[in-house]
């Protein structure tokens, strides 16, 4: 992880002691750890360069030396001179966070410095939403020129909101099937939650269809044609755009089944109910399938225009 930006060898020293300290203790992959490196070094960067402008002895970056008012200061730097997004800024002072109170446990520094510092306010925008010609159009491409499998975890995905992870997970023997009623067990749900999700009479006809073309080899409900085994999340990912290309379907992705479940759900069911279905841990979560979407907000502007 070589620094790009002109920081001092004490400062890259610290960060790469941090993101050490991380690969050993914690389990995460490199992506995340880059972005970490990344957020300590645009902050090095400005802080040596704000520290020692018109200076004759240069400033290192220290914990030591940084106070509440510095980080303060970046935050608005970023917001006023930068103009990154919210996002992009809680994401680097969460990192901050987490460097100060790793600096803090070693004892280099006596109080976590950063956890006065709020995160800049985000305004939730709902995901795109999918229409009723839309998915009509993604079913019938998938019926007409897909396998089974593909037609059965098409509309699995948009009568579950299962998250692609949970799809390529599921067992034969988390279906569970009766005459009136179904269940699907989501055993490795996010953060390793299980959950029931309830089957409609529309999946589960499509399963009692399905699930006696399995083979007896099979254990995964929706196995690799390649491997026979799991079908991996990218993989997923692909044959969903394959067909979203197919209906003639632009800028969706597969997480969107996910959503349209979730929209669709949202007008007729409790949201308490809803995030039990759709594994929710919060009904903020929840919550983004009855707000506003930008159109909509469009719409209601437009109708004061003058022309």
């Amino acid at each position: 992880m070589r620094s790009s930006f002109p920081i001092s060898p004490q400062a890259e020293d610290w960060i790469q002691r941090f993101i050490d300290n991380l690969r050993t203790r914690e389990d995460l992959n490199e992506k995340t750890l880059s972005h970490y490196a990344s957020d300590l070094r645009h902050f090095a960067e400005w802080m040596e360069g704000s520290w020692n402008k018109g200076q004759e002895e240069e400033l290192s970056f220290d914990p030591a030396k940084i106070t509440t008012p510095t980080i303060i200061r970046y935050r608005e730097h970023m917001q006023t001179v930068r103009m990154l997004k919210p996002a992009t800024i809680n994401r680097r002072l969460n990192t901050f966070k987490r460097f100060f109170h790793w600096a803090v446990e070693n004892g280099w520094i006596p109080m976590n410095i950063s956890r006065p510092v709020k995160l800049v306010p985000e305004e939730k925008t709902s995901p795109q939403q999918m229409t009723d010609q839309e998915e009509a159009a993604l079913v019938a491409a998938v019926q007409k020129q897909g396998t089974l499998r593909d037609h059965v975890l098409i509309l699995l995905m948009l009568h579950t909101g299962l998250r692609s992870m949970e799809v390529c997970n599921l067992t034969r023997q988390d279906v569970q099937l009766g005459k009136r009623s179904g269940i699907l067990m989501v055993r490795s749900g996010k953060r390793n939650k299980h959950r029931e999700v309830p089957l409609n009479a529309t999946i589960r006809t499509a399963l009692e269809e399905y699930l006696p073309t399995l083979k007896e080899e099979n254990m995964y409900l929706f196995p690799s044609e390649k491997t026979g085994q799991r079908l991996g999340e990218r993989a997923l990912r692909y044959l969903v755009q394959k067909y979203m290309r197919l209906a003639k379907l632009e800028g969706f992705s597969a997480h969107d089944l996910r959503h349209r479940f979730g929209y669709v759900m949202a007008e007729r069911t409790p949201l308490h109910r809803l995030a039990q279905i759709m594994g929710h841990d919060s009904l903020d979560t929840t919550m983004i399938y009855v707000q506003a979407t930008r159109s909509d907000l469009q719409a209601e502007v437009e109708k004061i225009a003058w022309q």
